[in-house]
């Protein structure tokens, strides 16, 4: 096992806090009791939940009872859709946008061939939406407008106050999937837009496992999870108090250090993209690089493989990724980069660092010093190098054969 690894994947998962686990640990042992039953021995554990939940409200700015605990992301994405549609039956269209996360993308394919309509917008080579395009496809017949809040690949974030102005005139609902926002942007939901927001706990070092839904008061919402009276009817099962607990103190502890944590990891950020983009040449930055998360930034280096360079880095002990984890399984270049229209011989060799309040100077430094000579590495190995018909035709070849 590789404890002294340089973690620079943070988008796809993060490091559990330290006293995360000890506030955790208690309710594995000594504090066992199901927070529904009557007795005092679970009393004291449901008021434990009630702690945590408020402290999860806090960061979102909401109240308590706007809260639903979910298993992830994922399953919050389907519950507010799903609860979306069953509350307007009679409405059969859904906006969205080409770069969401697998969580909506694959859930909007699948309700196309359950007869609904979706719109899927499009993106600038930037990564933002045009709000025209938005306005545009609204109708009297939309249900649903799930957006994400900023992008887990290219951290570019979106509009989503303004979005959420155009949602409400047209009378559809608004969930925004802040899975990557939450804990990196401060957030208001009771001076917001959104109708719906979708969290996870592993990206804002809590335990994987868990997540939660925010349905702001009046929505109609429809149950995903039917059976019990848990979460107030919203989402049925025995609450996994542990993870449940988990989460309240890392979102506690998250906004504690917000303010501090993402001016540091945005100067460090900003340290490394500046520095490997003097060093190495043909090279850019992919996605906004003023509307962003602080801890994000997606490379391009031309002419080369973006798993070679991963392969590369990790036998420093560099984590980084060549898009998102929940489809890195795919051969295929990101969904996110191609829909902004970027040239193959950019995407192809694309990387995303992704800090947080651990990751230090010497750390960057290291990858600083190592990318340069991996990256002159790989192209020598090209005969395609400065050619990008060449370097393409090659990429064809190899495909074919895969």
């Amino acid at each position: 096992m590789q404890n002294n690894c340089i973690y620079l994947d943070n988008n796809a998962t993060t490091k559990v806090d330290p006293e995360v686990i000890e506030v955790m640990l208690p309710y594995l042992t000594d504090y066992y009791g199901n927070p529904s039953s009557m007795h005092t021995f679970g009393g004291q554990v449901g008021k434990a939940v009630r702690t945590a939940r408020e402290q999860l409200a806090a960061i979102l700015g909401a109240d308590e009872s706007e809260i639903v605990y979910t298993s992830c992301g994922t399953e919050g994405d389907n519950a507010a859709i799903r609860a979306a549609l069953l509350a307007q039956p009679e409405k059969r269209h859904i906006v969205t946008t080409q770069v969401e996360h697998p969580a909506v993308l694959n859930v909007c394919k699948q309700l196309e061939t359950q007869g609904y309509t979706v719109t899927y917008l499009s993106v600038n080579n930037q990564g933002q939406l045009d709000l025209d395009e938005l306005e545009a496809s609204l109708t009297g017949n939309t249900a649903l407008v799930t957006i994400m809040y900023a992008n887990n690949e290219t951290g570019t974030v979106f509009p989503i106050e303004q979005i959420g102005l155009r949602v409400k005139e047209s009378g559809a609902i608004f969930h925004v999937d802040a899975v990557q926002a939450v804990g990196k942007i401060p957030l208001n939901m009771k001076t917001s837009t959104v109708d719906m927001l979708t969290l996870s706990g592993h990206k804002l070092h809590g335990p994987k496992g868990i997540g939660a839904l925010y349905i702001r008061r009046g929505v109609r919402f429809r149950p995903f999870m039917i059976g019990g009276h848990q979460e107030r009817g919203r989402r049925a099962g025995t609450e996994n108090v542990p993870a449940i607990i988990a989460l309240g103190k890392a979102a506690e502890l998250e906004l504690l250090h917000l303010e501090e944590a993402t001016a540091r990891e945005r100067k460090l950020r900003d340290r490394l993209e500046q520095t490997l983009l003097a060093k190495i040449p043909d090279c850019v930055v992919n996605g906004d690089v003023t509307q962003r998360l602080p801890n994000t930034t997606n490379i391009g280096f031309k002419y080369i493989e973006g798993e070679a360079i991963l392969l590369l880095l990790n036998k420093y002990g560099i984590c980084a990724s060549s898009g998102s984890a929940c489809t890195s399984g795919s051969l295929e270049p990101s969904h996110v980069l191609r829909a902004m229209g970027l040239p193959y011989t950019t995407l192809h060799g694309s990387i995303r660092f992704s800090l947080c309040r651990y990751t230090t100077e010497a750390e960057i430094d290291q990858v600083i010093e190592v990318m340069p000579s991996i990256v002159e590495r790989l192209r020598a190995l090209s005969p395609f190098k400065n050619d990008d018909a060449g370097w393409l035709q090659g990429q064809e070849q190899a495909l074919a054969h895969r």
